[in-house]
């Protein structure tokens, strides 16, 4: 496979920061900290049922079939090297507090690149002292709720989503609060009428951005979390048909999450999560916005609602002993509809999975899961599911300078 530009362009930028990293070095051995790191993982595996093939390899309740073999076949064999990942970071002690640089990416292909094991950005962000800025993951988001295990996508309940912002850390320690202003965005269902002329002019427009904060309080039973989010989502109408279509909606959210540890070999991961109009911030979910049949007004006859979501995330990370490991649970989410959507439009999405992990060595796992995911549309009786075994193997490298 051909090297991109991108995969070019982040190459030239690890060199480059591990040239800076040395000549730090050089200056002051005591002053700055350079690592490199990453993984090379292969998974192989059987899907039993069918899946969208752009997600081949990976368990997403929103690409399942909304009707009977929209995805071809049952029975696929996949292979990928989607997983493996490059890391570098820099740590400086400075006056204004220590400066963390954090580069990454992996090869699963997103976008356009769907389905390709392609350059795929993972962190691009800076923090100094209460500033930070840069792609994260955004606040609302609690990463801390992914489970010890091999699926890439992982329970469909978690809020996951890294986002470009700028934040802002009054308290960090035992106590953490950290705010952010966050790049917007969002998704929009036309529903039935996704053919009608009228809404072919209607394009988004975000004014502001997204706000989020969280507050984290860690102890020795581990912690709990609260974050939120508020947004704006604007639709304008530029054409000169009869109706005006634009119109707005704000997006809000809670979310709840804890790492409880029961006892030194069992870690219990919980998340759950309400919200109107959030779900490009959920880990997999449809649209933010959905049409809404207002035909008593005559100058705007349908207009776009922020959907409601709910989900959770239950999940337990056990420790058999030094090298043996399992993690199992259970997540889901359920969103409800507009009467504008389509009736074959997603409504619940479930995820279940567990397995067992060897790790011989620091460096090395290897390990075994069974996944099995759901999905159940809006309003035509359709429910869809997939049952998927994957193998996979990890090497992981890491050296400081």
């Amino acid at each position: 496979m051909k090297l991109t530009s991108l995969v070019i362009s982040a190459f030239c930028l690890s060199i480059a920061l591990l040239l800076t990293g040395l000549q730090l070095r050089a200056q002051d051995e005591n002053k700055t900290r350079f690592e490199i790191s990453g993984q090379v993982m292969t998974d192989a595996g059987y899907n039993f049922q069918q899946i969208n093939p752009d997600y081949f390899d990976v368990m997403r309740p929103t690409q399942l079939p909304a009707f009977k073999n929209e995805y071809g076949s049952n029975g696929n064999v996949f292979f990928g090297v989607r997983q493996s990942l490059f890391r570098v970071q820099s740590f400086t002690p400075t006056q204004y507090g220590e400066l963390t640089i954090h580069f990454a990416f992996d090869l699963f292909g997103s976008g356009q690149n769907a389905g390709e094991t392609n350059f795929h950005l993972l962190y691009a962000y800076a923090e100094l002292g209460m500033l930070g800025a840069g792609r994260n993951w955004s606040l609302f988001s609690d990463i801390g709720g992914f489970p010890n295990m091999l699926e890439y996508w992982g329970p469909v309940g978690l809020s996951l989503c890294k986002n470009v912002q700028l934040r802002f850390i009054p308290l960090n320690g035992k106590n953490r609060l950290a705010f952010a202003l966050e790049q917007p965005g969002a998704s929009a269902d036309e529903g039935v009428y996704a053919d009608r002329i009228e809404l072919s002019d209607v394009k988004p427009r975000f004014n502001l951005p997204d706000f989020a904060a969280e507050f984290r309080m860690t102890r020795n039973w581990g912690y709990a979390e609260i974050a939120g989010v508020l947004r704006k989502i604007e639709w304008i109408d530029q054409g000169n048909e009869p109706y005006d279509l634009s119109g707005k909606a704000w997006g809000y959210g809670l979310n709840l999450s804890s790492n409880l540890k029961l006892n030194e070999n069992n870690v219990l991961l919980l998340q759950t999560i309400g919200g109107k109009g959030i779900q490009n911030l959920m880990n997999d979910a449809p649209t933010d916005i959905g049409i809404k049949n207002d035909f008593s007004n005559t100058l705007r006859p349908v207009k776009g609602v922020a959907l409601p979501l709910f989900s959770y995330s239950c999940y337990l990370n056990h420790r058999w002993n030094e090298k043996w490991s399992t993690a199992a649970g259970w997540s889901a989410i359920h969103t409800q509809n507009s009467d504008g959507q389509q009736d074959d439009a997603f409504r619940n999405g479930r995820y279940a999975s567990i397995n067992l992990l060897y790790t011989p060595l620091a460096s090395v796992m290897a390990g075994v899961e069974l996944q099995w995911i759901e999905r159940e549309n809006y309003n035509d009786g359709w429910t869809s599911s997939a049952t998927k075994v994957q193998f996979s193997l990890r090497y992981v490298f890491s050296e400081k300078l």
